[in-house]
């Protein structure tokens, strides 16, 4: 199965747990010290799954959330640090999950960075950063997840974060929309060649959500966003949190 659902806008705040989600899975959510994945951390730790919280610069914010998980729910929760970009350093990170969990059911892959610049202006740089962090970190995390885990067990869940724009495209951020629109693609086709073995690839495409990486644009310009006329057959004015828990719901 294969969903790619988009919603317009909403708070990263929402940390009600997921309604119906089993307890005890282990799950691994990228940029888990961010808005989305943090909050997305907090709602499996409150149905009780165990949490590994991956986080590439910000230490000190991943380890206290991981602290407060555990203490709040009493749920096994850690902090584990790799640069998605790398294939050698995402291995390493699967190898402390593999000792601390032994299995991973849940994969969130929510990892990303953005930059608004002139198509023009962007160097090969900024272009390899861009596609390493929001795509090539989505293919090495899910391809560890199913070679370790998700393919002999005949189950599990990836649950990639795309963009609204990887869907429509967005005026100097052609790099980043490039790299979210590849997201969509691999999801799509990963979802068909490992549905048989039991494994379900999702893709959520966020519109306007109030976190950290939305700080650099005015109020103006936020509110512009929000109003995005996006397409009707691409468009759900269904919260962010309904969305995970119905792509989740059922396979864990």
């Amino acid at each position: 199965m294969c969903s790619i659902v988009c919603n317009t806008h909403e708070r990263a705040d929402d940390n009600r747990p997921l309604p119906g989600v089993n307890m005890m899975k282990k799950i691994l959510v990228t940029g888990a010290s961010g808005g989305i994945g943090s909050q997305t951390a907090v709602a499996f730790a409150k149905c009780g799954c165990d949490v590994a919280l991956h986080y590439s610069k910000n230490s000190e914010k991943a380890e206290s959330l991981a602290e407060k998980l555990t203490n709040e729910y009493g749920i096994n929760a850690f902090a584990v640090q790799a640069d998605v970009s790398d294939y050698e350093s995402v291995c390493k990170m699967f190898d402390k999950i593999d000792s601390r969990f032994g299995n991973l059911d849940v994969l969130v892959n929510n990892a990303g960075i953005a930059q608004q610049k002139l198509f023009t202006d962007i160097t090969p740089d900024e272009w390899k950063k861009m596609t390493g962090v929001n795509l090539d970190g989505v293919f090495y995390c899910s391809q560890q997840a199913l070679k370790r885990y998700m393919i002999k067990n005949h189950s599990g869940v990836i649950l990639n974060i795309s963009s609204m724009w990887g869907q429509v495209g967005a005026s100097c951020e052609v790099h980043y929309s490039a790299s979210k629109a590849g997201i969509i693609g691999l999801t799509k086709g990963l979802a068909k060649e490992v549905g048989l073995s039991g494994v379900r690839v999702n893709c959520i495409c966020p519109g306007v959500i109030m976190t950290d990486m939305m700080k650099g644009f005015d109020e103006q310009t936020v509110q512009e966003l929000k109003r995005f006329p996006l397409p009707e057959a691409i468009f759900f004015s269904i919260s962010f949190k309904k969305y995970l828990t119905f792509l989740l719901v059922e396979a864990v």
